[in-house]
């Protein structure tokens, strides 16, 4: 049917709202502190808001956005072999240059500092974002959640900017397989540790 304006627009409103919130939320984030911690902000951000539109605004079960721990054994044995495959590369990656520059001062608080920044930076991207996109666009989510994914991460050094449009799809293939958010949260968990205590210098 066409309008004035052209051909009538019909939208799917939950692709509409997690477009809206998701976009909104990372604005908030990087222009606002909630909480002392900013770990505590995006358990708030990525994890407490998305959960809330879910069950209250969706209506929908939790479980079917990831939040469970689905196939645990193929989960498990994907996140060894990515944490074997990644750790030589990030030895070389994060040793000298922007990298330590970035990274040698967040050594304090490890690992707890960096579970609770990731948890809910997780459930965001391959869970909230990542499960409903696969609703409407199937396989293709993958690639349209890595992007908001990728430049999320603009403030951060080049070499690793650069990578995570890549690893944001990465993270969410192994969701994706595994029905949970958890496998790439462990993965994710890893690297980002693993990549400060290299840049520290702590292993040479």
């Amino acid at each position: 049917m066409k309008t004035l304006l052209g051909p009538r627009l019909q939208f799917d409103w939950k692709i509409v709202t997690v477009t809206i919130v998701s976009t909104l939320l990372l604005m908030v984030d990087y222009y606002h502190r909630l909480t002392p911690n900013k770990g505590y902000d995006r358990i708030i951000l990525y994890l407490v808001i998305p959960l809330l539109v879910i069950v209250l605004v969706f209506r929908d079960d939790p479980r079917d956005y990831g939040f469970t721990f689905g196939d645990w054994k193929a989960g498990l044995v994907i996140t060894a072999i990515a944490i074997l495959l990644i750790a030589p590369v990030l030895w070389l990656v994060a040793r000298g240059g922007a990298m330590t520059d970035y990274y040698k001062s967040q050594l304090s608080g490890l690992p707890w500092n960096t579970a609770i920044d990731l948890f809910g930076w997780e459930f965001f991207f391959r869970g909230f974002i990542l499960f409903y996109y696969v609703r409407r666009f199937g396989p293709d989510a993958l690639w349209l959640q890595a992007v908001p994914f990728a430049l999320a991460h603009l403030s951060k050094p080049e070499v690793e900017t650069l990578s995570t449009i890549f690893g944001g799809f990465a993270f969410a293939w192994v969701a994706y397989r595994t029905r949970s958010f958890v496998y790439p949260f462990l993965i994710h968990w890893f690297v980002a540790s693993f990549t400060i205590v290299v840049a520290a210098g702590l292993l040479h």
